[in-house]
């Protein structure tokens, strides 16, 4: 097991949010589409290497169950790539942290939690050590509004898509952010990492 997977009371962990976005700031198109995001075998081992070094994961109910829907049994299908083997151990093995008012349970590392996401993630990011992350642009919402994120992973897609699910929700005051690094991948898509300036 990673160390940074280890808890404790005296740290205070990092939350991150990233995914693929589109250049005009989406994560998803109009109709839900994600299709126009799919990552070169460069870019998905990026995410594997940054969920394998990741504490705690935080997801809505929509997310987890398209993830959990795919990724625990992906490596067993004889088409499988290496990447896409490794991403299935990654996620199944990663600690998770599920927000749902309706599921009565949820598997893969993964616990409930039926709380307000701001205080639930004020808490454990106080508690845990290491890198934590926030999946999916919903749940995030509040949480970025609440100043918890530390860092944004935003890798660009060379797509517009016109209008969907925004990576960003509207923002009570602007973030001031520092580049932190930018990395272009295969096909054009560009990672940029922004440390955000907390007062």
């Amino acid at each position: 097991m990673n160390s940074a997977r280890g808890c404790s009371l005296i740290g205070v962990g990092t939350l991150i949010y990233g995914f693929n976005v589109s250049v005009d700031g989406y994560i998803a198109d109009a109709h839900g589409n994600l299709d126009w995001s799919a990552p070169s075998d460069e870019l998905h081992q990026y995410w594997n290497d940054y969920e394998r070094d990741t504490a705690l994961s935080f997801y809505g109910r929509r997310l987890y169950e398209l993830m959990s829907a795919y990724w625990p049994t992906a490596d067993q299908d004889p088409d499988a790539t290496p990447t896409i083997v490794d991403y299935a151990q990654v996620w199944r093995d990663m600690p998770k942290v599920v927000f749902s008012r309706t599921l009565e349970s949820v598997d893969w590392n993964s616990r409930l939690e039926r709380g307000d996401p701001v205080e639930v993630v004020r808490k454990l990011k106080a508690e845990t050590e290491g890198r934590l992350e926030v999946a999916g642009a919903t749940l995030a919402a509040p949480i970025v509004q609440a100043g918890l994120v530390d860092e944004y992973r935003i890798v660009l897609a060379p797509t517009a898509v016109g209008g969907g699910l925004p990576f960003f929700p509207a923002l009570p005051s602007r973030i001031p952010l520092r580049l932190v690094e930018n990395r272009t991948f295969p096909g054009g898509t560009v990672l940029l990492r922004y440390e955000a300036k907390h007062d």
